[in-house]
């Protein structure tokens, strides 16, 4: 895996964190496939945000693309252009 920056690793858990997101478009754009971003939210998150946060994505299916409907395409945060 490369060297990911503080802000990048920020920004990976942010679209995580974020419902429509899916890991295909977190992969898309930094490299990262999902065991990856789960890794990364479990050390970067307390323990109860973490646990939280998989019991809300285990399985969404605006998570994973192959599962999403197929009128969801776009999977850009409306606070992406507030993030420098």
């Amino acid at each position: 895996m490369k060297a990911l920056t503080e802000r990048e690793i920020d920004r990976i858990v942010e679209m995580a964190w974020e419902d429509r997101t899916s890991f295909d478009a977190i992969e898309l754009q930094f490299g990262i496939p999902e065991q990856e971003v789960i890794k990364i939210m479990r050390r970067e998150m307390k323990e109860s945000s973490f646990k939280m946060w998989r019991e809300r994505v285990q399985g969404r299916k605006t998570k994973h693309r192959a599962k999403s409907p197929e009128d969801v395409k776009r999977f850009k945060s409306n606070n992406q252009r507030n993030i420098g």
